[in-house]
């Protein structure tokens, strides 16, 4: 007798259980999803913006003439500065194999068969860069 109730059980999950297609719709309007939902994404992507970006409303402020000029010849004034410091430091033939420490920085260089190799390591960061000067 139970085999005939569980026979009847499972026999009428087959005739009576409906099955259906599984479709995607996408909830995006980009990819292909309804209109209207582009208001409800937006607001729930602005909710969670946690960036607030006031420089952006505030507009671009025009450098005056006066800044400007003031700008270029502090930068001026600083390449020639660095060109002098670069010359008293290295030469006229400019810069030769060897280590070289500049503060926290250790600069080797070396020359290879592709040309000269500059090592720079920052020993406060750890950080480590290198530059190829091709021949």
């Amino acid at each position: 007798m139970k085999t005939f109730y569980i026979c009847l059980l499972l026999f009428a999950g087959l005739f009576l259980g409906k099955s259906q297609q599984f479709v995607y719709k996408p909830v995006n309007p980009n990819f292909g999803g309804d209109s209207y939902n582009y208001s409800w994404l937006l607001s729930s992507a602005s909710a969670q913006n946690q960036f607030d970006n006031k420089s952006a409303s505030s507009g671009y402020n025009a450098a005056s003439s006066l800044s400007s000029f003031t700008d270029s010849l502090n930068r001026q004034v600083l390449s020639q500065l660095s060109s002098k410091l670069f010359q008293n430091s290295f030469g006229e033939n400019g810069v030769e194999a060897g280590n070289y420490v500049f503060g926290s920085l250790y600069v080797q260089v070396t020359n290879t068969s592709n040309g000269t190799m500059i090592s720079i390591l920052d020993t406060n960061t750890g950080e480590q860069s290198e530059v190829v000067i091709p021949k």
